[in-house]
């Protein structure tokens, strides 16, 4: 099958990687220092799962590559919008667009481009990165990738990038029975997780060794759980107890991209995480104090990484 992948970076250049392995059709769409080396020496991936080097087509232009089966869609959630404008020259009549970001609005703001018809929802757990231009380098997490059309029907279309995804190596598949309820799983964890390390500038072993911390890094799932369920997502009762006992179990060194890009300059996803769940909150009237605290505490360095 056909596949582009639409932000080669840490989640997209380890999926691309992993499908040109496997023999598909791939098509990396990335920008600067990292399309010149995946141009000139191919995508090398460096995994904790086994290690490859592909040679897939790479460009800046979707007109390069045309109508895809699947656009895999990699970006940081801030440049959703901008980057779905881009996307017409990929989309066939049966293309789907799957988003594997953090938060849960991209699809919704990918469908007012593309159309609702072409969008599946999708979640990715894997800690990986670009190492260096043309490197992407997988550091730990499942690399797991759940998925599901926004509607939970089992179409053709669907099982045949489940069959893809399962039968490439290094790739934990899943097809999701309501992805609703997985994409909010995640943003209630990652929420907890790049807020909370972003905000202290700390790694999760020392939050787990603050009482006070820790009772946040709670809080802040539980409030964006409550969210979630009043915009009528089933989430199971015990979701922040299983990912109080997950982070339990982590490497104590581990942070976040939220705090990695805040410790290197960079923009930040803030308004696709916390700034979210304060709008959510808003329309379904609900109290999010601790969420609150974690964007006015860092919405003034993503006013300074933005300039």
């Amino acid at each position: 099958m056909k596949f582009a992948v639409f932000g080669a970076g840490g989640v997209g250049g380890y999926l691309g990687g992993r499908l040109a392995d496997a023999g598909h059709d791939v098509h990396l769409v990335a920008r600067g220092d990292h399309l010149e080396a995946l141009r000139s020496d191919g995508l090398r991936v460096e995994s904790v799962a086994g290690d490859t080097t592909v040679d897939p087509p790479a460009t800046d232009d979707p007109a390069d590559i045309g109508a895809c089966d699947y656009v895999l869609f990699c970006v940081k959630s801030y440049d959703t919008r901008e980057a779905a404008a881009d996307l017409d020259p990929l989309i066939g009549a049966n293309t789907a667009v799957v988003s594997f970001q953090n938060g849960v609005d991209n699809e919704r703001w990918l469908a007012d481009e593309v159309g609702a018809d072409h969008v599946v929802g999708g979640v990715a757990y894997i800690f990986s990165t670009i190492a260096e231009p043309g490197t992407v380098e997988h550091t730990g997490g499942p690399a797991r990738f759940v998925y599901g059309e926004l509607d939970g029907r089992r179409t053709d279309r669907i099982e045949a990038l489940d069959d893809a995804l399962s039968a490439s190596e290094g790739i934990d598949a899943v097809l999701a029975d309501d992805i609703d309820v997985e994409r909010w799983r995640k943003f209630a964890f990652i929420c907890a997780q790049a807020g909370m390390t972003a905000a202290t500038r700390v790694p999760l072993g020392e939050l787990r060794e603050t009482d006070a911390s820790w009772t946040m890094y709670r809080r802040i799932m539980e409030e964006v759980c409550a969210v979630g369920r009043a915009e009528g997502v089933e989430l199971p009762e015990d979701t922040v107890d299983e990912w109080l006992a997950f982070a339990s179990d982590l490497d104590p060194e581990m942070t976040s991209s939220l705090h990695y890009d805040l410790t290197h300059g960079k923009r930040l996803e803030l308004d696709g995480l916390h700034g979210s769940v304060v709008r959510h909150a808003s329309d379904v009237g609900a109290d999010v104090p601790m969420n609150e605290a974690v964007h006015a505490i860092l919405r003034p360095w993503a006013v300074r990484n933005e300039r």
